[in-house]
């Protein structure tokens, strides 16, 4: 099995992760026939190997490198959980996980595929078993919950360490219980979510409250259907 990942990882070796100013996601130069990019966030990207598809590799950018070995700490205290990933190792830039199948909340809203409520009380559950562990839930947002047979699986624990509550969860949580069943089964154009997201991102800049902030969308959306 090792020997496989140093194969991998020979081949990650073509592939360049980016970091980009003002929370943008990274970006990849590089080609490996092997490798499918299957997600990227601000400060890594996450690859699939076609002939080792049982597992992701998760690659940060030079400049993040040190946020691989807090990562990799997160994954060996939770240890051994059905609402994560399973950590294998760690190489310098790279996490070896567990591949996980299953769309993110992000695409579940762009595609109209139905969230069932089990998922949100699965992170409810993941939320208390992170703090059980010592750890500090943060950073649990679209892009990092997946739909997996009916249940959520949480991606991306690298925040786990840091002190306070960043209320992501909270408000995405509000909004699944009091919106969220005028766009069930519905495709929602990604224009419209991208916005939504930049002004969220905003809203202690330009709104007083997450009340305010949602007051704006309803309205923005009224105009915009009027």
């Amino acid at each position: 099995m090792k020997n496989d990942w140093d194969t991998i990882l020979d081949t990650l070796s073509k592939i360049t992760v980016i970091s980009n100013s003002n929370n943008e996601p990274v970006t990849i130069k590089g080609h490996a026939d092997d490798l499918k990019c299957i997600g990227v966030g601000t400060d890594a990207a996450v690859f699939q190997s076609l002939s080792v598809p049982a597992f992701a590799f998760k690659k940060y950018a030079e400049d993040r490198v040190a946020k691989a070995k807090v990562e990799a700490n997160v994954y060996q205290i939770l240890g051994d959980s059905p609402f994560f990933s399973t950590f294998f190792a760690s190489y310098d830039e790279y996490l070896i996980l567990s591949y996980e199948e299953g769309k993110t909340l992000f695409d579940c809203i762009l595609q109209g595929i139905h969230i069932p409520e089990q998922v949100i009380n699965d992170v409810e559950s993941a939320r208390e078993y992170v703090r059980a562990k010592g750890l500090n839930p943060r950073d649990i947002h679209l892009k990092n919950i997946l739909l997996q047979n009916g249940k959520a699986k949480i991606l991306d624990v690298s925040e786990y360490v840091l002190p306070g509550n960043d209320f992501r969860w909270e408000h995405l949580k509000k909004g699944y219980e009091q919106y969220y069943h005028l766009i069930d089964g519905n495709s929602v154009p990604f224009w419209l979510v991208r916005t939504i997201q930049k002004w969220y991102n905003q809203r202690n800049k330009y709104f007083s409250s997450y009340e305010d902030f949602i007051k704006a969308i309803v309205n923005f959306l009224y105009k915009d259907n009027s």
